[in-house]
């Protein structure tokens, strides 16, 4: 697995990346984020403004919450486990 990076060095392009942040609450935790600048937000439709760019997370499958990372790391791909099955 890839080491913790500063969020500053972090993909601003879209893609998705494994985001560690803190919560209002001092728990840390970890989701898959993406970067949202304000002329993609604006591409979607609706009414947005300097304050929504930033990166967002899905809470749930249908609920996205706007978060302040203080790190980041390359998303694990899918089927690409750590360990290795053992015949």
């Amino acid at each position: 697995m890839s080491e913790k990076q500063p969020i500053s060095t972090a993909p601003k392009d879209g893609s998705k990346v494994q985001v560690f942040w803190t919560d209002e609450d001092g728990q840390e935790n970890e989701s898959i984020g993406q970067y949202r600048s304000l002329d993609r937000l604006r591409a979607t439709g609706g009414q947005w403004d300097e304050t929504d760019a930033g990166w967002w997370i899905f809470t749930d499958a249908n609920t996205q919450k706007k978060v302040s990372p203080h790190s980041w790391q390359p998303a694990a791909k899918a089927g690409n486990e750590d360990a290795e099955e053992e015949e």
